[in-house]
């Protein structure tokens, strides 16, 4: 697939995506960057709702370049939800989209088929992931693997609200 297309596909689904919130930027609530105490306060969140939900759940949480501020292992975690995590942040960072949207647009009939097989398979294209923003900016990015698909989105989401809540 043509990196010019790719790179237009993904620019129009984002703008439509960011022109359907219809929330003003004084709306929104505001930090500049993830720090590491944040970070933390923002897994232990999720890490709480995980084991609610019966999930053992690695959760990463990465900066606006998609590079990884902390990683956290829920006892019992899969060994393979390490790698899935981090790269599910990659993913909605990196694409500027939470990777359930992204599951859609790669399947066989959608207009970024074969996106996983790009960014040396760094690309996820299943629920988990959720980029993470603040005054209308993508400033970091959710991975959360362990579960299902549902499961893994549900805890993402939440862990997006969180970070809304905690940045009030």
């Amino acid at each position: 697939m043509d990196e010019a297309v790719i790179k237009k596909t993904i620019e129009e689904i984002v703008k439509r995506a960011l022109d359907s919130k219809n929330v003003s930027n004084t709306a929104r609530a505001s930090i500049d960057k993830i720090t590491l105490g944040f970070a933390k306060k923002l897994i232990e969140e999720i890490e709480k709702r995980a084991f609610e939900i019966g999930v053992n759940a690695v959760i990463a949480v990465g900066g606006a370049e998609g590079n990884i501020i902390a990683v956290h292992s829920m006892d019992n975690a899969y060994i393979a939800s390490l790698d899935i995590a981090v790269n599910k942040v990659y993913t909605s960072v990196a694409l500027k989209m939470p990777t359930k949207a992204l599951a859609k647009l790669a399947a066989p009939d959608g207009s970024l088929y074969g996106i996983q097989f790009t960014n040396n398979g760094k690309i996820i294209i299943f629920g988990g992931g959720e980029p993470l923003e603040s005054n209308g900016k993508i400033i970091g990015g959710l991975g959360v693997s362990g579960g299902s698909a549902e499961q893994d989105t549900k805890l993402a989401e939440f862990g997006r609200d969180k970070f809304l809540e905690l940045i009030k």
